[in-house]
């Protein structure tokens, strides 16, 4: 029988409780933050039996003249496969961060109508704090999985309809950049894009979600979601190339939110497109 997930986080001990069942696959997301200039690859240890999620380069479209742009339906269900993830797998993601990359690739499978997914909570350093298994090399698949995506087009939105949200305002746009990126008084990390937000967006940044590298309990996220949406909006989530908005999203699912989307552009497209309205 296959592993159930009912919940969008599972703790450490739960992983280490599970971690021989057949059904279970263990995927790390880690990846460098864009605002660092140290690579969180280095010296890599790797929590035994995973396998390595490349967000940057499989599980991005590498055509795309921005960042991190969503693979097509047919291209990640084909990467998944090669990673030998069938329709019956148990996912669990982590990154070396605690939280960060790791819900991006926990939102891409529902995105892809795959829900037997959750993140760690804490990631690696948690695992790590606890002396639980570690290894210094990731599993490799030896055969291809039967997974099949399901594409859900309502958890994504694209620019055309953020830029007509501002006026039918159908949608709330929180933005999990830090405020200081948000009100432009730093400068973005890419030297192309503009400073500033979407207007009739908020700000919320991703890390009022975390605490000592883990998320808030339900109950805090609920009243962060709550004082930030006092009108139960749905919620279009962005942030810089759409890592981060991932980190609300799964905050707002754990919170009982279901009419979520990410702004797949986020601000990276928005800030370098030009005759876009942008607040400063």
């Amino acid at each position: 029988m296959s592993l159930k997930i009912d919940e969008p986080v599972v703790s450490c001990q739960w992983l280490k409780d599970h971690l021989e069942e057949d059904t279970l696959v263990i995927l790390d997301v880690t990846i460098p933050k864009v605002t660092s200039n140290k690579s969180s690859l280095a010296k890599k240890e790797v929590i035994k039996n995973a396998l390595f999620f490349d967000l940057k380069n499989q599980f991005s479209d590498q055509n795309s003249k921005y960042p991190n742009t969503v693979l097509s339906p047919e291209a990640f269900e084909f990467e998944v496969q090669k990673l030998g993830i069938n329709k019956n797998s148990c996912i669990v993601v982590y990154d070396d961060l605690g939280i960060y990359s790791s819900p991006r690739a926990w939102w891409l499978f529902q995105l892809m109508g795959f829900t037997n997914v959750a993140v760690l909570n804490g990631g690696l350093p948690e695992w790590i704090s606890l002396n639980f298994p570690i290894l210094d090399f990731y599993r490799k698949s030896k055969v291809y999985g039967n997974f099949k995506a399901n594409y859900q087009p309502e958890k994504i939105q694209f620019t055309k309809s953020v830029l007509s949200n501002i006026t039918k305002n159908d949608f709330l746009v929180l933005d999990a950049r830090s405020k200081e990126r948000f009100f432009a008084e730093v400068p973005e990390p890419r030297a192309d894009v503009k400073g500033g937000h979407i207007p009739s967006s908020n700000s919320l940044p991703y890390s009022e979600l975390i605490l000592e590298g883990k998320l808030k309990s339900k109950a805090a996220l609920e009243t962060i979601f709550t004082q930030s949406n006092p009108e139960e909006k749905p919620l279009v989530f962005s942030c810089g190339t759409g890592i981060t908005a991932a980190i609300l999203a799964l905050g707002a699912s754990i919170a009982s939110y279901s009419k979520t989307a990410i702004y797949d552009g986020s601000w990276t497209e928005w800030g370098s497109t030009k005759n876009l309205p942008i607040i400063s």
